[in-house]
């Protein structure tokens, strides 16, 4: 992992042992590099392409199209290209705008995320069009990754971009879970929820999954666009009576919802459908191959080490507590692990938004860790946003220790401010920031999720 702030690595025994840390996260890190994770899962052999456990004779194959989004996109397509070469007929991916990679035959489509333009429309209605042009005698290989519910929107017949942007709104706005909102994008669009795969059949669908979802769901990832679909019209009418928006979403939206629940609007496929008898769904890297490489690698550098979950979630300023209590539970008892030691962690936090700072979840897991931590100077918390990008900031996360308030209070004194008065504002990042101790790896084209890292030295 590249870090350009060469400051966080400090100097002296602090030097060594961020260097050690630093170590463990690059690990992690290109373990989920989407060219590797590729590479791991297809070869080819004369005519014989080999996909995770499956074998497909490109003799008997016309065309082989590539289509997909996500931000790891780019690199996802290199590799495929780097594979199979001129044996590529055509192909198009969706990409978040600055995440291109060097391609040749495959167009990549560089577009809106988080909130999708008419860019990543245009490209997701080519996409669409590549599928229908699919016959039995050819392969589809979709590539998804973190972000390809906002880089393959689609919307359905006489819904608009604007009509699904103010419905996204809605729903943020009240509270609904990310599988409220994709059962209700998942029914308005022409991609998601199997439809993707839908479009394509009968051609062969072969679909390369990097998961941004906890516990990697495959119908939740990117809105499932190759996956049977768990939700119906009836699921989706549920949530907007739930959450009281009949009146506020635009009349195509509610109209088309309830003509669904009533049965004059097929429903997204399901499993057992005939769909699905020519599509194979492979998750290639995940967070949980993350944390393993990580595991893997603090162990040759002499720690002991714990992947203690890839399943957390909560708010994060609560969520760096827990693992502050088990580094000091370490220090005080050597449980569960001995010093040197290094429990690795995965998931997604979320924080609610009090202040007017900048930061991300992961930024502000740390400054609530620095304060939980002051004084241990043997103990080192890194949450680390995989993609490089914790919120709206150009840092992947933050390096707390034990002498983090020390350091930081030199610096606060003449503003009159605290660690704590930035935590309440929401401003991790101008805190790190003043330290020196953002992590800063730029776009690392992958996405995995977040990752914690607690080390007792």
């Amino acid at each position: 992992m590249t870090i350009l702030n060469p400051e966080v690595l400090k100097s002296g025994h602090v030097r060594e042992r961020r260097e050690r840390a630093l170590a463990v996260l690059s690990a992690a890190l290109e373990a989920v590099d989407p060219v590797n994770a590729m590479k791991r899962q297809m070869s080819l052999s004369d005519e014989t392409l080999r996909i995770g456990q499956r074998i497909y004779d490109l003799g008997r194959y016309r065309n082989i199209y590539v289509i997909g989004g996500g931000k790891a996109g780019g690199s996802m397509a290199k590799a495929i290209e780097e594979i199979l070469g001129q044996r590529v007929t055509a192909g198009l991916v969706n990409v978040k705008y600055g995440y291109g990679a060097q391609t040749e035959i495959i167009h990549l489509n560089e577009a809106g995320h988080p909130i999708p333009d008419a860019v990543g429309m245009a490209g997701t209605r080519q996409m669409a069009e590549l599928a229908r042009k699919a016959t039995a005698r050819d392969l589809v290989i979709c590539l998804i990754s973190g972000g390809g519910s906002a880089l393959m929107t689609l919307p359905a017949e006489g819904i608009t971009l604007a009509d699904m942007k103010s419905l996204t709104d809605a729903l943020l706005r009240c509270g609904a879970t990310i599988n409220e909102i994709n059962a209700v994008r998942k029914h308005l669009s022409q991609t998601k929820g199997g439809n993707l795969a839908r479009l394509a059949y009968p051609a062969e669908i072969v679909s390369l999954i990097l998961s941004d979802v906890v516990g990697s769901p495959l119908d939740v990832i990117a809105s499932g666009p190759t996956v049977p679909d768990t939700t119906t019209f009836a699921d989706s009418n549920g949530v907007i009576e739930k959450y009281g928006l009949l009146e506020d979403l635009p009349r195509p939206i509610v109209e088309r919802l309830q003509r669904g629940k009533e049965g004059l609007i097929p429903e997204t496929p399901k499993e057992g459908d005939e769909t699905f008898t020519r599509t194979y769904n492979l998750v290639i890297a995940s967070n949980e191959v993350a944390a393993e490489a990580a595991i893997a690698r603090a162990e040759e550098l002499g720690f002991h080490s714990l992947l203690l979950s890839t399943f957390v979630e909560g708010e994060a300023r609560e969520v760096a507590k827990v693992f502050a209590a088990i580094a000091k539970e370490i220090l005080n008892s050597g449980r569960p692990l001995s010093r040197p030691a290094c429990v690795v962690a995965g998931g997604e936090t979320t924080v609610t938004v009090h202040g007017d700072g900048l930061g991300g979840r992961n930024q502000e897991m740390a400054l609530s860790a620095a304060l939980e931590i002051d004084g241990l100077e043997d103990v080192m918390i890194i949450p680390l946003a995989t993609d490089g990008t914790d919120g709206p900031t150009d840092a992947a996360g933050a390096i707390a220790d034990g002498s983090s308030l020390r350091r930081a209070s030199l610096l606060l004194q003449e503003a009159g401010l605290s660690a704590t008065q930035y935590l309440a504002n929401n401003d991790s990042y101008h805190f790190f920031q003043k330290l020196g101790d953002l992590l800063i790896t730029g776009p690392t084209n992958t996405n995995v999720n977040d990752l914690i890292f607690t080390f007792v030295f």
